[in-house]
């Protein structure tokens, strides 16, 4: 049975929330605030968070942010009341895996974890630590080094980068990106694929504009070298 975390301070809400989760099968667990909800991520260990953005003692891009900084990886769908593109882009690039805004139909909050959980148990395994020319990447404690100089990536550019490891040798599109690494279908642009690339390729290739790792195949998308 897969266990789900709901981080919501409205009470109604929270109870609409846990009543039809479990009615969808699942283990539920709550929370009233940020705090208490990064207390229940590490007890409870969930398959996945729902996480309302406006929280009482710590918010939700906090809670996204503490829960990423310390190497939890478990799928992240935030709500929000906000329908600000930039709140959207916030919690997408600090790892959050969907967003859904306020008010919504339980219908598909429901096809939205679903397919969260769909995707991210089909997801291909990876080695914990990989080698990437001069780089060694350890993905289960994120951190990158190049000899003893320790190199800074955002969770973001660690999945990315791992999804990149998972797919090599392969040509992924940039829409192919959007949906697996970000899982958020309406992302304002596949320009912010390109902008995260050219950030990993100043941090791992020693040429950015001649990429040994990371190739752009024109037409489509991009292909991972080892």
């Amino acid at each position: 049975m897969k266990r789900i975390l709901v981080i919501e301070d409205e009470p109604q809400m929270r109870l609409g929330l846990r009543d039809n989760l479990e009615l969808e099968g699942y283990e539920v667990e709550t929370a009233a605030d940020g705090d208490e909800g990064l207390q229940k991520a590490n007890g409870f260990s969930p398959d996945l968070v729902i996480l309302d953005v406006m929280l009482p003692k710590k918010n939700g891009f906090d809670v996204c942010r503490d829960l990423r900084s310390r190497s939890i990886l478990t799928p992240i769908v935030m709500l929000t009341a906000r329908s600000a593109e930039t709140d959207k882009v916030l919690g997408l690039e600090l790892g959050a895996d969907d967003y859904v805004t306020k008010p919504f139909s339980i219908t598909e909050l429901l096809a939205r974890v679903r397919a969260v959980l769909r995707r991210t148990g089909q997801q291909k395994p990876t080695a914990d630590a990989v080698t990437i020319g001069e780089i060694e990447i350890d993905f289960k404690l994120h951190q990158a080094r190049r000899g003893k100089q320790r190199l800074e990536f955002t969770a973001r550019e660690f999945d990315l980068l791992r999804y990149f490891v998972q797919h090599t040798g392969q040509v992924v599109t940039r829409e192919q990106i959007l949906n697996e690494v970000w899982g958020y279908e309406e992302f304002p642009t596949t320009r912010t694929i390109d902008n995260f690339v050219a950030k990993l390729r100043q941090k791992i290739e020693k040429s950015p504009h001649a990429p040994e790792h990371i190739l752009t195949i024109h037409g489509s998308g991009y292909k991972f070298v080892g």
